[in-house]
């Protein structure tokens, strides 16, 4: 069998090819879709696609353009689809074009970060871009950073970066070789906001702090951290002879879009000797918008920042960066490697990555950042995350003058979050639960599911609008929630 390469100039002409081949096979399945996901129960879709998919891995293989054919054509048809208005359940953008072009450049050219002579240009590359996004947050020319695959690996980073560095200035102990030491076991505690993403607890799990050694602080009614409840837990660990790690503020929670009072929150950490992390994955991008950037204030106090640019960003995931205010607190990562980056060869300039990233092999995603940055510019990202905080707005406004619907909170950054009300008693939250997965099925529309506390104190299954399409008009959303409605009235009778 002949195999032709995607790199190079011999791979040219069999990629365009398949680019061909991919480009009609994603309209055609789009077209099969017909709507933001396809319709049908999940368990017979399921059947169906199982038995459309065959076998994967057969004894003999088959002319690729007609497997590329098949298979992205069932992917697309299978797809929830981002770019379409009615798709507004997560924090899952639709990509730019710009960007997913750079992206497919990458996988031909297929760079590898771990070690210069894999990755020439890309390392520089991805050593400037980390820069640039420092320079944004506000940090100085001592900066680091790394891109990562999202928030949940910039939390770990921070995490770890922030026992280390405890363990080092309080124990003298190097914790990344020699471990948690025995006066230090058990008192460890990192603190965030009770609504704070679940990485964290997560992280701390996997850090060997436990998941119990995360104390979460009360937030107020707009899920922002109170810095009075911060200063109290602080009181008790001390009294309790814990050591505090360090203090997570979020920047962005995934429901209400909450920002904690960053720069008060800073001030806090700074007096107890606690590192400093701020979980920016959403709101980072409000630091684009001249309007929202406001909401940020103190991010340059942070020993350590996670940004997510596969949401306000439109980069195809994954494309986070994980950031800090000097460089040299990556020193836990440092790893020489004969057959990497051997000291000799660091030292004649051929330097490496391998010691800012958890991962060996490493994708270069910062190519189709770096892209799409220089396309849009600041004040060209700052438009679309504009115009989706316009959309949230305009969606709120459309809820609060509805009766049969509730706003649970106004818009921070793009999430809306809400509830259909029944016209008679009953269980509301399984009503708001059936109308998501009538609306699902459907094929109409996708919309988020969260539990909160309503009005009365009670926990209660609200419903969530994420606006990250910066191409969708508010008359899509209008219309987006006259489904829901429908849908709300036909949940009410169906059990």
């Amino acid at each position: 069998m002949d195999v032709a390469l995607a790199g190079g100039p011999l791979g040219a002409t069999a990629l365009e090819e398949f680019l061909g081949v991919t480009l009609d096979a994603l309209a055609a399945g789009a077209k099969e879709r017909g709507g933001p996901i396809p319709a049908g129960d999940p368990r017979e879709l399921g059947a169906r696609w199982r038995a459309e998919l065959g076998d994967l891995l057969p004894e003999t293989g088959s002319e690729p353009e007609t497997v590329l054919a098949q298979l992205v054509g069932q992917l697309a048809a299978g797809a929830a689809d981002p770019a379409d208005p009615a798709c507004a359940a997560h924090l899952h953008c639709p990509p730019l074009a710009v960007a997913v072009a750079a992206d497919t450049a990458v996988a031909a050219v297929n760079p590898s970060l771990d070690s210069w002579d894999q990755a020439p240009l890309a390392s520089v590359l991805e050593t400037e871009l980390v820069l640039a996004l420092a320079r944004l947050v506000g940090f100085g020319p001592g900066a680091g950073g790394v891109i990562t695959a999202g928030g949940t690996e910039s939390n770990l980073m921070g995490l770890l970066l922030a026992r280390d560095h405890v363990l080092a200035e309080r124990y003298g102990v190097q914790a990344a070789r020699a471990g948690v030491p025995a006066a230090a076991a058990g008192r460890l505690r990192i603190l965030c906001s009770a609504v704070a993403h679940f990485s964290i607890a997560r992280s701390a799990g996997f850090l060997g702090l436990g998941e119990d050694a995360v104390v979460p602080v009360a937030v107020d009614h707009a899920h922002r951290m109170i810095p009075a409840a911060l200063a109290e837990e602080l009181a008790g660990i001390r009294a309790r002879h814990e050591v505090p790690v360090a203090i997570v503020a979020t920047a962005g929670t995934t429901d209400l879009g909450g920002i904690d009072p960053i720069r008060e929150v800073a001030a806090i950490a700074r007096k107890h000797r606690a590192w400093f992390h701020v979980d920016a994955a959403y709101g980072g991008g409000a630091l684009f918008s001249a309007r929202l950037a406001h909401l940020l204030d103190g991010l340059d106090l942070a020993d350590s920042v996670g940004l997510d640019l596969h949401k306000f960003g439109w980069q195809p995931v994954a494309a986070g960066a994980f950031l800090t205010r000097q460089r040299t607190a990556f020193a836990p990562l440092d790893r020489t490697v004969a057959y990497l980056n051997s000291t000799d060869d660091e030292n004649a300039g051929y330097t490496s990555r391998l010691g800012s990233s958890l991962r060996t092999t490493r994708r270069a995603d910062a190519v189709k950042i770096a892209v799409t940055l220089r396309s849009l510019g600041k004040a060209g990202l700052g438009e679309l995350v504009d115009r989706c905080h316009d959309l949230a707005v305009h969606a709120a406004e459309i809820i609060r003058a509805q009766p049969r619907l509730e706003l649970r909170a106004d818009p921070v950054l793009s999430t809306v979050v809400f509830r259909y009300l029944p016209a008679e008693d009953g269980d509301v939250c399984a009503v708001n639960a059936r109308l998501r997965r009538a609306l699902l099925a459907s094929g109409l529309g996708v919309i988020g599911r969260t539990t909160m506390t309503d009005p009365s104190g009670r926990e209660a299954v609200y419903l969530k609008l994420t606006m990250l399409n910066p191409t969708t008009t508010p008359r899509d959303v209008d219309a987006l929630l006259n489904r829901i409605l429908a849908h709300g009235e036909a949940a009410e009778v169906s059990p």
